[in-house]
Order: C-alpha cells, then sequence, then structure tokens
C-alpha cells in the first residue's frame, strides 16, 4: 500500500508540475497580445482566445494521462491485453473501470489517478474562468477606447 501511494504522490507531483509550466506558458502567450491582435472584432478576438486556453488545457491533460500510462507500463498496472493510456485515461477522468480492473496489486492506483484528475480538472476550471473574467474586461476596455 505505501508503494502505491508513494509512486501515486510522485506522478501527482511530477504532473501538477506540468500543469504549472502548462499555466506559465499559457498566461505568457495570452500576455504577449498575439491573441489580442488576431482580429478587428471582440467576439472573434474572444472566441481566439477562448480556444488558445482550452487546447494548452487539453495538451497538458493528455501528457499528465501520458504520464500515468507510464507508470502503469513499468510497474504492470494494466492487465494484459488492455491498452495503459486508455486505461489511465478512464482513471484520469473518473470515468470508471468499466470491463478493465487493475491488477490486484495496484488497487490503489486508480483512484490516486482519478483524485489527481479531478485537482488538475479544477485547477484547468478555475484558469478558464479567469481566462475568460480578465479577456472580458480587456475587451470592454478596448471597446471603449475605440
Amino acid at each position: 500500500m505505501l508503494v502505491e501511494l508513494g509512486l501515486g504522490m510522485g506522478i501527482s507531483l511530477l504532473n501538477i508540475a506540468v500543469h504549472a509550466a502548462a499555466m506559465s506558458a499559457l498566461v505568457r502567450a495570452l500576455r504577449t497580445r498575439l491573441v489580442m491582435s488576431f482580429h478587428r472584432s471582440a467576439m472573434v478576438r474572444l472566441v481566439v482566445i477562448m480556444v488558445t486556453a482550452v487546447a494548452v488545457l487539453m495538451v497538458a491533460h493528455i501528457v499528465e494521462i501520458a504520464t500515468w500510462a507510464m507508470l502503469y507500463a513499468a510497474v504492470g498496472v494494466t492487465p494484459s491485453g488492455a491498452n495503459g493510456f486508455s486505461f489511465a485515461f478512464v482513471n484520469y477522468t473518473t470515468l470508471g473501470y468499466g470491463n478493465v480492473l487493475p491488477e490486484p496489486r495496484w488497487n490503489l492506483i486508480g483512484p490516486m489517478t482519478a483524485m489527481n484528475g479531478v485537482l488538475l480538472f479544477g485547477w484547468s476550471t478555475a484558469v478558464l474562468f479567469q481566462v475568460l473574467s480578465v479577456s472580458y474586461r480587456e475587451l470592454e476596455r478596448i471597446a471603449v477606447d475605440q
């Protein structure tokens, strides 16, 4: 049990670092005003900003899922014949096991993966809300200035 918890914590912390790096890249990208100068229409700019933010976050989540899948492969969590990435994806999104169960000695890895996914999805949701709020205020300011 301690090995599972230790590995789960380690991968979770690695994924938090991945997510933090993605957040930094997102903030840098949005601050460059590259996205803001994309189109004259405020609505189009807002759509481009939000699509950019969601795309960065989706890539981060895919990398994080792949990290779990690599751990699963390294320690033999996924039963033979099952797809490790798919299994990690199901756990990370808290979708549920369906017809695939982990090897019995790794029963805590699924919940650890789910806990990590829930935390990082929550963080992503907060970031999207903040990006939308700040972008909308900035676009309103630009509209008033014009």
